[in-house]
């Protein structure tokens, strides 16, 4: 090879090399966070692994590292991580952050969402238009919205009018709900969720409610007698999106921004039928272990709302400011 042709290669080699070099930079890995275990079939775990998936495939530029189980953030430190752009996205429950933003307990308010269709037509209404102004204010984006329903369980007697509820010890997920049961007559016994198997074998509780998703994965089953299955008329339902730092997303370029947004609605369209599938599996799973299986009317249900509005939504609308619109606006939604 000649000194002439030696250098021309060595200079082919120095802009491939930098080229190559070049799209590595250019490349950006987004932080993924959340508290559910990974790859075991957890929805939320699921949701974020289709944002990945679907994000990487537009070809943009974008990364998506996963943090699973907890493992980067506690679950609520979450929040304030995204605000200061330490974290990049998460799936994060939103009423995690009414310490900050109380009215994000709105979104785990009982009665306010009756039944999946009904949670999809919230989305696109003036409640959720407000709730999430104060999300994009504070310096967070929302992805993919995401509602997970629940229920009531009991070792005592199945809990279907508000009259159900009195003299049982129960658990409850948030004030919210302890507010509307204090004054249906219960007493509260405050634990996480993972403390109730033991707390029903104990005697120390009666009844709980919380996730259909949770009541299968702590066989809960095996300590009741009685399930109220979320159904059409449900009361606790759980505002659980898919939320990105407005500082990354800020950095990210139109394109890619697009291909993130797209990837949220593949997410947020599964979780709809996933999130449904879990509501059948948890019936499914206590009717196999003989537990008696009921479901509330709308005249229950309704019942239910009626205490909530001289408790839970009374303290809120007192509270929380701006708190009596927001409910007003919820309970609007047909």
């Amino acid at each position: 090879m000649t000194k002439a042709k030696w250098v021309l290669s060595g200079v082919s080699v120095l802009v491939a090399l930098a080229v190559a070099g070049g799209a590595v930079a250019g490349e950006i890995t987004l932080r993924a966070s959340h508290q559910w275990p990974g790859g075991k079939g957890d929805v939320r775990d699921e949701m974020v692994q289709i944002i990945k998936r679907e994000t990487e495939a537009a070809n943009t530029g974008l990364k998506i590292k996963i943090y699973p189980g907890k493992s980067l953030f506690k679950p609520k430190q979450q929040w304030d991580a995204m605000v200061k752009g330490q974290l990049d996205i998460s799936a994060f429950p939103l009423d995690y952050a009414s310490g900050r933003h109380p009215q994000f307990s709105a979104t785990l308010m009982p009665g306010l969402v009756k039944n999946h269709d009904h949670a999809k037509r919230l989305n696109d209404s003036a409640f959720m238009d407000d709730i999430k102004k104060i999300i994009n204010d504070a310096g967070v984006v929302v992805i993919s919205d995401a509602w997970l329903a629940g229920g009531f369980a009991s070792n005592k007697k199945c809990i279907l009018a508000t009259a159900d509820a009195k003299g049982q010890v129960l658990r409850a997920a948030g004030p919210a709900f302890e507010q509307m049961l204090v004054a249906a007559g219960a007493s509260i016994n405050s634990m996480p969720r993972a403390e109730i198997y033991s707390a029903q074998q104990t005697g120390v509780l009666d009844g709980a409610n919380t996730s259909s998703g949770s009541f299968v994965s702590y066989r809960i089953y095996e300590q009741v007698k009685c399930l109220t299955e979320p159904g059409a008329n449900a009361l606790w339902f759980m505002y659980e999106p898919i939320l990105m730092s407005k500082m990354s997303w800020n950095k990210l370029d139109g394109k890619q921004q697009d291909a993130l947004m797209a990837a949220g609605q593949k997410a947020e369209d599964f979780f709809f039928g996933a999130a449904k599938s879990l509501d059948q599996k948890l019936v499914d799973t206590y009717k196999k272990n003989g537990v008696e299986v009921v479901s509330m009317s709308a005249e229950q249900q309704a019942a239910w709302v009626a205490v909530a509005k001289e408790s839970s939504y009374k303290i809120f609308a007192e509270k929380v400011p701006g708190g009596a619109e927001l409910i007003e606006k919820a309970l609007a939604v047909e």
